[in-house]
């Protein structure tokens, strides 16, 4: 009052409530002023405060505004919510607050009434109109309401402007005042409960509690819930506190538990619930007062009845609806909704689809109301909201009440729908609407609360229409508003995920909150089975057990799957459950989360919960190779089991038609989606680029024949253009219908393309189309789904009920970082994964597509493109190459066959030629399938050929069958079935194979190649083919490996528990393997030379079976330590295997007389007894086998009949073969002749034969190779009685008189000379190649001739000469050496003497494996590789002279030198114990692995003998002391070594390489996210720009400010800053790190992975704080890298390397990894920060230690702000699998290969950090 005289502004300033705008009304009212009122939003612009154009008859006016009005009517101006408007509009007004003048657009001018009035003494008024001179009237006031803005958000006052108000202070009411009006509100109350309730809400508005981030308390409320509690006087008061302030809701754990304690102080708490309302008896219309209804509610077995407003429409009782099931929750809620509706506007929060929406609309037909749904968005104006300009038919501009406006005039009940989106400031126009009902609007009609516009009717004496005239309009008695939201955020800062906590005090006042909680199991089960009526009830069950557990838990990634589960999910899969009852459940929560695209952590999170539900995917392989056809027969559409009627179209040009090649892959989505369809659902397929989206979509319309309607999406779509185009013709708005209109018109299909691409804000309106089937348009009309709602309205569009969406967008996530559609409107859609067809679908779509393309190309690009895709899927690459980029290779092959894949394949990868690594992954990837991309078709490496010496004869072969009874001897036999031994179930490991193609870059005879899992310390001792099998036996432990020639993936098969390994080193075992043939395919027998154990196993299920020959075998094995204490060799034990696929074999003894005969399938053992003594066996045919006595090299020839049956045991016949040389008639020479080392067991082909001897000939004959000749043939043998010619290819030099030894590939490993003959000979014949192929030592072969002189040749394990009959050519193929070599070099020397070991292979060709376990394919026939040669210069093409080199790099196994003590030894035998070696296993003092008391461990590559923990701990503590002392001297020793030695560029170069791929894509990742921070926005209201459709009608008024412009968005003021993502990697330094490094490299694999941290996050240090810290032994919290001092460059990142390295060399033993993560996750979770991650690096030694996986997960899950994970490092046994299995899923990974520690660590940053930058 004191201001108002003075003439000054007033500025009310205050907590956010309606108090202090009442205050301003009350004292107009009573001072009777009129009154300019403004809410101010974030849309006011000058022209709202000023002066707006408009258009009347073609002419454009000025229509003063309300400030202009204010000033000249004198009038107060009331502007509420200053901070809301945006910086630069209030300075406006500066002048005409201060000087009372202003400039007007229209050219007038407004002076203030003293100036005014001493110009009229010297002017008249018509000279001052003329000038156009206003005067401003000296009543003008202006009062601003506004909030104090550092505390609450907006934008701070301009000081300019802060200094021309005055302000007051309107804090709440005091305490009595307020105590005093409460207790007259509700008289039936007991006093105490009132001021409880006051006092919670004073402390809660106090500072303190705004400390700690409590919102205010809003006071203002109480008043409306006293008169809720004056009706009800039993309700609990924490309920009604709970309705003022959800704080369960709004706040975090230390906000509620603060909220509880203030409760329980004023002891408000409910102890016991007394009961609340629990269901609504009844409803009808009330007698007495009109636009009320009686409701009554059973409170507590008494009924209270009361009134609530209620609408137009016939009430109806509870329960009576057949869409609403009702449960006990719901009809509480409802119960609780009519208490509050009684007094004020309610607000229901819950998450999405938990029924919001069905609640809503019911509670509105039980009292009779209509809805109006307003689905806000997020960059609504507050003009949407109000009231919209539109052009009338002549062209003059008017405004449009919005539906808000129009719902309050009608009295209904409006729905505002995702409150939660809308900006702020935008729903602060409402609050006075809210608070007092009334509303001023854009065009100066104002809207008043029903009660004051009767009074004012009386007041005046008019009549509505007159009111109405001066646009003064009643607001209907019984209007009401419901608003819905999603729950806030709990405790989200602004910067995570960029959601803001809505629900701010000013909001608290607006509504009483009711929190729509999710239901219990029972009730959503009831639920379900009510409205799916046949859903199968197990199936039901199943699922809510699934949803509810996941519901359960505190981990944010398992929540986020849960809300993809909603009810409304539910209830669709329900839906089609009960239609399909046949199909999975799996797969239905599958496709409801599109497990396909979630992070791999998420998709682990989610298997483990189906797994743990027991409901796995059990589509059974057949299911997804069932033929799946489509046809169309009498109008009925089939596709698989699915039909469907086909749709008779009216515009048939708009049907789509579109070359579609079926596969099955697409017909199943395709027959997924017709069920839906069916259903009724709108569909959403989700998937990479280039699937096929868009291509099943149109088929799937073609083949229904319906018409679709196509819309695009991009980044610039706006709700205007999603719904009309607005355009202007001669001066009048049109509006033309965009084709989502059209659809719902026409009953179309809608096709809405890339729907990720636009702002989730836009496409959210869909929501309320898709739901509720109604929406409103911008030109005022409103699309309705209900034909009866819409008859006799105006401006109402009908849906069609044939309208349909179909909505395709790419997945979420990186690398298309478009907005994540799915996460915001997936459960209402039916969800699709579309996934790049399986590669036989791939296969057939390309060969339709490519029908000329050879099959191997597109295999090759099959597999290579799956390769790719798998490695975007781990994360490895980034981009994920789809269908869409094979299916151009292969339409470009198929027009120009002639040129090469490699090539066109460079159309798709050029995209990757400037990314190194991108370049080098692809590259890898292509030429591991053969693409030989970047090979020059010159590039072919083919051995020389040279000439083979002449063929001569060089002998006969007699075989003597005279009566001569000493020449012909007959050999008994006898049959006894065999000892089987077990089952034992063995475990059969698969390993992924990564087999490379060779003739990648260059061409030569090697095909292909891939490494054998298996350890450093084995050895390989044979190696066996069956058809397109290999089969690798190993001996050191034994075990067996099979693989497909073309498969990928290794079987592994330990047979370590058969053979135990006695005492290392002494006892070597030798391997022989032969596959047996079907019916046993995939099975094999082993046969152990020296122990003479046959097993037979089987590589399918794992069954072990000993088979014991001869009776007397377990005699041997007790031999078996006498024979290797005397030093003469004894015979080995021989099988021949050349009959295995026939299933029998045969063993002998050298130096024995026996023969045994296995017949596998039949289980017998004949024995054969010999009067000569075995040198060795050659099986020639089934039926006859050529033997060789020891000592004299005689040879006989034994015959058997060829069925040996039980009953006549038959008699074998032996016959001597005489032998004579060519030269001198008899038996001279044949004392030269070498034993043969291979003898074919079947003949030449008749052709080759002839071109073998150059002559033509058809004879029986067999080619036998031996160490004098290249090969041999003797023709005629066996089966010709008359003398066998030998044509022999003689050498110049016998084989077996070069020295070998010395000069061998790794002649210095071996160690002195060989002790005894090899025992793999390593020669093979192909027959059908006409070739002989033998492996030899370099030392055997002319290198002289192969390599020309000043060439050196290369290092290489061996070479295969191949000898081709056909061409008289031999040559010599370099086998590269191998990586690693076993360190038992005397043993290895005994196995081959070269070091590879060579079959045949059954496809032509041969297969070598060298002592490092490298499998390498070999094609060596001549006319096979001119075929290949062709197809590879196909292939490339024509090269186009661009010489491209690459150099791929391999990590060698080196380790980190480290200091040693004690001897060293020069050999590095292996020593255990003995105390004076260092290097040792298992010594005491010295420096070693595993041992009890030395200083610290040492590894010298042996392995490892363990001392328990209990013997560890028995050292004496003196000695324990001095050795502690020691270590710690050492350990000091090599840190200064540390700080002074020189930056080590090599070692960290190889750390720093070893993950150089990971760090450049997590720093892609990184800085596309960082780019997508900061993606511009729409600025509005710009002077320039692009024009703003909205604002088009301005524009024909002539406003300036009506375009658009990208900008940097400023942060919204007041919102928090974005803080760092605080990351803890905790590594294990402990002493089992290096002890067990050599075995897996587990201590640099850690070294790499932090290594990797340092490097990805160097730059990003303001996005991410990381600290590493280390545990070991020595205690859980090393300081590795400080979170303020990070490693700025290589030195101190190889610092830090270094001191890891040295740690865990010198720490005790002992494990902390419970203990530090436990620390680091309090430590962390005490730090401010946006997000927080402990990753625990850690070998799964935990059980040596006692320690239980259970303890650990909990530690893991302790604090649910702090995300952690554990990776583990493969360790002894399956200890690791085992603890993953007891861990919670998504958060514990198993690292067996070390190599994947880096990529799994990139994978929880990509899915976890990233999801949520």
């Amino acid at each position: 009052m004191q201001k108002d005289l003075l003439g000054q502004d007033v500025f009310l300033i205050g907590p956010p409530g309606p108090l202090r705008r009442s205050i301003a009304m009350q004292y107009l009212e009573l001072t009777k002023r009129e009154v300019e009122y403004v809410a101010l939003s974030r849309d006011t612009t000058e022209t709202d405060l000023k002066q707006r154009r408009e258009i009347r008859s073609g002419t454009a006016f000025y229509i003063d505004q309300c400030a202009v009005r204010a000033a000249t009517k004198g009038r107060v101006l009331v502007l509420e919510g200053l901070e809301k408007a945006e910086r630069n509009v209030l300075p406006v007004l500066n002048n005409l607050l201060e000087n009372r003048e202003m400039q007007l657009e229209d050219g007038r001018f407004l002076m203030s009434a003293e100036r005014y009035d001493k110009l009229l003494q010297d002017h008249t008024t018509e000279e001052l109109d003329s000038r156009k001179i206003v005067r401003v009237s000296e009543d003008f006031r202006v009062i601003a309401l506004g909030l104090p803005v550092p505390k609450y958000k907006g934008n701070p006052l301009d000081p300019p402007l802060r200094s021309r108000f005055q302000a007051r202070d309107v804090y709440y009411l005091p305490f009595k005042d307020q105590l005093e009006l409460l207790y007259t509100a509700g008289p039936n109350v007991a006093a105490e409960r009132v001021s409880q309730l006051l006092s919670l809400a004073t402390t809660l508005c106090s500072q303190e509690s705004s400390d700690l981030g409590l919102p205010d308390f809003p006071v203002d409320n109480l008043l409306p819930a006293l008169h809720v509690l004056n009706a009800f006087p039993t309700l609990s008061s924490q309920q009604l506190v709970q309705r003022l302030y959800p704080y369960d809701s709004i706040l975090g754990k230390d906000g509620r538990a603060a909220v509880e304690g203030v409760l329980s102080r004023f002891e408000l708490l409910d102890g016991r619930r007394p009961p609340a309302p629990s269901a609504i008896t009844s409803v009808s219309r009330a007698t007495g007062l009109e636009g009320h209804a009686d409701v009554s509610l059973r409170v507590a077995d008494k009924d209270v009845t009361f009134q609530v407003p209620a609408g137009v429409k016939e009430t109806r009782p509870p329960n009576s609806s057949l869409a609403f099931i009702s449960t006990p929750s719901h009809s509480q809620l409802m119960a609780e909704m009519m208490q509050s509706h009684m007094v004020k506007d309610i607000c229901l929060i819950g998450a999405k689809g938990c029924g919001k929406s069905v609640i809503a609309t019911e509670f509105a037909a039980m009292l009779g109301y209509s809805i109006e749904p307003l689905m806000l968005y997020q960059d609504m104006t507050a003009r949407d909201l109000l009231q919209q300009r539109f052009t009338l038919p002549n062209g003059d501009t008017a405004w449009r009440p919005s539906p808000l406006v129009t719902a309050a005039m009608e009295g209904k009940l409006l729905l505002l729908d995702g409150i939660h989106r809308v900006n702020l400031g935008t729903l602060a126009v409402l609050s006075r609407l809210l608070h007092d009902r009334e509303l001023d609007l854009y065009d100066g009609t104002r809207l008043l609360r029903w009660d004051r516009y009767q009074t004012l009717k009386e007041q005046l004496q008019c009549s509505d229409e007159q009111l109405k005239e001066r646009s003064v309009l009643p607001i209907h008695p019984s209007f009401r508003v419901l608003a819905l939201a999603e729950p806030p955020v709990v405790g989200a800062g602004a910067g995570s995920r960029g959601q803001q906590q809505w629900l701010g005090p000013e909001l608290l006042t607006m509504f009483l909150y009711h929190t729509v909680t999710p239901m219990a199991m029972g009730e959503e089960m009831d639920l379900i089975q009510g409205l799916t009526c046949d859903v199968p009830k197990e199936a039901a069950q199943q699922l809510l057990h699934l949803t509810h557990s996941l519901r359960k838990t505190n981990d944010p990634t398992v929540q986020s799957l849960a809300s993809s589960l909603s009810t409304r999910q539910l209830l669709r899969i329900c839906r089609r459950l009960s239609r399909y009852p046949e199909e999975s459940i799996a797969h239905a929560v599958n496709k409801a989360c599109l497990s396909r695209f979630l992070p791999s952590l998420a998709r682990a999170s989610l298997d483990k919960s189906l797994a743990d539900c027991s409901m796995q995917d059990t589509r059974d392989p057949s299911e997804h190779l069932r033929d799946l056809s489509c046809s169309v027969k009498d109008g009925v559409l089939t596709i698989g089991n699915v039909s469907a009627p086909v749709h008779s179209a009216t515009e048939k040009m708009k049907v789509p038609d579109v070359l579609f090649y079926d596969n099955p892959q697409h017909m199943m989505v395709m027959e997924d989606m017709l069920k839906d369809f069916l259903l009724g659902e709108h569909l959403l397929l989700v998937g990479n680029q280039g699937v096929g989206k868009n291509k099943i979509v149109d088929r799937f319309l073609h083949l229904l024949n319906r018409p679709r309607e196509y819309l695009q999406l991009h980044r610039d779509t706006t709700v205007q253009t999603l719904t009309l185009q607005p355009s202007v013709r001669d001066g009048i708005i049109m509006y033309e219908d965009s084709p989502l209109v059209k659809a719902v018109k026409l009953g179309h299909i809608l096709v809405i393309d890339e729907a990720d691409k636009a702002p989730t804000n836009v496409t959210c309106i869909l929501k309320t189309l898709v739901e509720s089937g109604e929406m409103i348009l911008a030109d005022g009309r409103r699309i309705l789904s209900d034909p009866r709602e819409a008859e006799g309205r105006p401006n109402v569009v009908v849906m069609h009920p044939d309208f349909r969406m179909l909505v395709l967008a790419n997945r979420p996530g990186f690398p298309f970082l478009g907005n994540d559609f799915f996460g915001a409107l997936g459960d209402i859609f039916s969800c699709h994964a579309v996934d790049n067809p399986k590669p036989q679908a791939e296969l057939a779509m390309l060969k339709q597509y490519g029908p000329d393309v050879p099959d191997a190309t597109l295999q090759k690009l099959v597999a290579a493109f799956g390769d790719l895709r798998s490695m975007a899927d781990r994360g490895t690459i980034t981009y994920p190459y789809s269908t869409r980029e094979v299916v151009n290779v292969v339409k470009h092959l198929q027009k120009f066959p002639e040129e090469g894949l490699a090539n066109v394949v460079r159309n798709v990868f050029d995209f990757d030629a400037y990314n190194k690594d991108m370049r080098e992954v692809v590259i890898e990837a292509l030429h591991k399938h053969g693409i030989p991309i970047g090979a020059k078709p010159s590039s072919v490496n083919l051995a020389k050929e040279l000439p083979l010496p002449e063929v001569q004869i060089t002998g006969y072969w007699t075989i003597n069958q005279a009566g001569n009874a000493r020449r012909k001897l007959l050999c008994p036999t006898e049959t006894r079935p065999i000892d089987v031994k077990g089952p034992v179930f063995l475990r059969v490991q698969s390993y992924p194979c990564s087999r490379q193609e060779s003739r990648a870059l260059s061409f030569s005879e090697e095909k292909a190649h891939w490494q054998i899992p298996m350890d450093e310390v084995n050895i390989i001792c044979d190696v066996a083919t069956k058809d397109d099998e290999l089969y690798v036996a190993t001996c050191n432990p034994v075990s067996l490996y099979s693989m497909k020639e073309r498969g990928d993936a290794v079987r592994c098969m330990e047979l370590y528990d058969v053979f135990p390994r006695t005492i290392s080193g002494v006892w070597q075992p030798l391997v022989t393997v032969a596959p047996l043939g079907s019916p046993l395919d995939g099975q094999a027998v082993l046969h152990e030379e020296q122990s003479n154990t046959v097993l037979h196993l089987d590589m399918q299920t794992g069954a072990v079976r000993r088979l014991a020959l001869s009776p007397d075998t377990d005699q041997s094995s007790t031999k078996a330590s006498s024979w290797w204490s005397s030093k003469e060799p004894q015979g080995a034990h021989k099988m021949c295997h050349d009959f295995a696929h026939e299933n029998w074999l045969l063993f002998y003894k050298e130096e024995g007389n026996q023969l045994e005969v296995l017949d596998v399938l039949e289980g017998r053992v004949h024995s054969i007894s010999l009067p000569i003594n075995l040198k060795s066996v050659h099986l020639v045919a089934e039926d006859r086998w050529l033997l060789l006595e020891s000592k004299t090299n005689q040879k006989f020839l034994l015959t058997k009949p060829m069925h040996m049956s039980a009953e006549e045991a038959g008699v074998c016949q032996l016959h001597s073969i005489g032998e004579d040389s060519a030269s001198s008639g008899h038996g001279a020479a044949s004392a030269e002749v070498p034993p043969p080392q291979m003898l074919s067991c079947e003949q030449l082909p008749n052709e080759n034969l002839s071109a073998a001897l150059d002559q033509k000939i058809v004879s029986p004959n067999r080619i036998l190779a031996d160490s004098g000749s290249f090969a041999r043939v003797v023709v005629g043998f066996p089966d010709l009685v008359s003398p066998n010619e030998v044509y022999s290819f003689k050498r110049p030099v016998d084989l077996s008189l070069v020295k070998g030894a010395d000069s061998g590939a790794h002649a210095l490993l071996r160690g002195g000379l060989r002790s005894s003959p090899a025992k793999r000979d390593n020669c093979v014949g192909l027959l059908s190649a006409n070739q002989v192929v033998r492996a030899l030592p370099p030392s055997k072969v002319p290198l002289r001739e192969i390599y020309p002189k000043d060439v050196t040749p290369p290092m290489t394990a061996a070479y295969l000469e191949v000898t081709d009959l056909s061409s008289k050519k031999v040559k010599y193929i370099p086998v590269p050496r191998s990586m690693t070599v076993s360190p038992y070099t005397s043993w290895l020397s005994k196995v081959s003497e070269s070091d590879v070991l060579m079959a045949a292979l059954g496809s032509g060709g041969v297969v070598t494996v060298d002592m490092g376990g490298h499998v390498r394919l070999w094609e060596t026939g001549s006319d096979t590789l001119q075929r290949s040669l062709m197809e590879w210069r196909n292939m490339i093409g024509s090269g186009d002279g661009r010489p491209v080199q690459i150099t791929i790099q391999r990590d060698s196994g080196l380790d980190v030198t480290a200091p040693k003590h004690g001897k060293v030894d020069a050999n590095n035998d292996p020593h255990v114990g003995g105390n004076q070696w260092a290097g040792g296993t298992g010594g005491r003092d010295t420096a070693g692995l595993g041992g009890k008391g030395g200083p610290y461990r040492l590894d010298a590559g042996h392995k490892v003998h363990q001392v328990s923990q209990a013997e560890k701990d028995a050292v004496p503590e003196e000695v324990r002391r001095a050795a502690r002392e020691m270590g710690e001297k050492a350990f000091k020793e090599k840190l200064k070594e540390i700080d002074m030695s020189e930056y080590d560029a090599s070692t960290y170069e190889r750390f720093s390489n070893a993950v150089r791929r990971q760090v450049r894509s997590l720093r892609v990742v990184l800085d596309s996210l960082q780019a997508k921070g900061k993606e511009r926005q729409w600025l509005k209201n710009q002077a320039l720009g692009e024009l703003d459709d909205a604002k088009i009608i301005d524009g024909l008024t002539g406003e300036k400010a009506i375009y658009k412009r990208r900008g940097e968005l400023d942060p919204e003021q007041g919102s928090p800053q974005q803080k760092p993502k605080r990351l803890r990697v905790l590594v294990d330094v402990s002493g089992s790190m290096y002890r067990f490094n050599g075995v897996d490299g587990r201590l640099e694999r850690s070294m790499e992975a932090v290594c990797m941290v340092m490097e990805a996050l160097e730059g990003y240090e303001h996005r991410f704080k990381y600290d590493v810290v280390g545990h070991s032994g020595d205690g859980y919290d090393i300081e590795l890298v400080r979170a303020d001092k990070v490693p700025k460059n290589n030195k101190d990142r190889l610092k830090v390397l270094k001191n890891m390295h040295a740690h865990s060399q010198f720490c005790m033993s002992g494990d902390f990894t419970l203990e530090g993560t436990d620390a680091s996750i309090k430590e962390l979770a005490r730090e401010e920060a946006d997000e927080h991650f402990v990753v625990v690096l850690s070998d799964a030694n935990l059980e040596r230690y006692g320690i239980r996986p259970e303890r650990f997960a909990q530690v893991l899950t302790s604090d649910p702000q702090v995300n952690a994970f554990a990776i583990f490092i493969g360790s002894l046994g399956d200890q690791a699998e085992r603890l993953q299995k007891t861990l919670p899923a998504g958060r514990s990974f198993v690292a067996m290969d070390t190599k994947q520690i880096p990529q799994i660590l990139q994978q929880i940053f990509t899915s976890t950090m990233l999801s949520s930058a």
